[in-house]
């Protein structure tokens, strides 16, 4: 069984994910399988353009955890999207020093569902399970994210609603 964990950039993924590997879960961090597919490459934004389709029909499936923010473009049976409120998810990216324009428009994305839409366009809703790591540790988000896999959770999505952080230009 291959799970996804997905989200937007901040959310906890890879923390998440090492968390997941020390507790002796197979993980892939798909960052480090695109290197071949990236088209284009801006430094100063900190932006990957990557051929998605070319990635992954090449992606050989595993049996584990593939994690990173294409992960849901992948074939995998369950599917986690991680979700952060969008004034902590700025903090934790300006924490990392990503440029203004990159923190604005990964914000955007996150109050939008971007990837949690994208999500429900590749897999069916009861494959698909999302977690608001805001409040949560890296432990306890990966206590719920091994009781998804093992189908002791239902899935869930479409609870979380932050269209109140979006900053309209008038």
């Amino acid at each position: 069984m291959m799970i996804g964990i997905t989200g937007t950039p901040g959310t906890g993924k890879s923390s998440v994910a090492d968390e997941l590997a020390c507790r002796g879960h197979r993980v892939v961090h798909l960052a480090g399988t695109v290197q071949r597919y990236v088209v284009e490459e801006d430094r100063c934004r900190q932006t990957l353009v990557v051929n998605v389709e070319g990635w992954a029909s090449e992606f050989k499936p595993i049996d584990g955890i593939v994690e990173g923010h294409l992960a849901h473009f992948l074939p995998c049976d369950r599917v986690v999207v991680l979700r952060c409120r969008p004034d902590v998810l700025r903090a934790r990216l300006s924490s990392r020093s990503y440029p203004r324009e990159k923190i604005a428009e990964n914000v955007e994305a996150e109050a939008l569902d971007v990837i949690l839409i994208e999500t429900l366009e590749m897999h069916p809703g009861d494959a698909i399970y999302e977690l608001d790591t805001t409040e949560r540790t890296v432990d306890a988000c990966a206590d719920v994210i091994e009781q998804f896999m093992q189908g002791n959770l239902p899935p869930s999505y479409g609870r979380i609603d932050w269209t109140d952080y979006l900053v309209l230009d008038t």
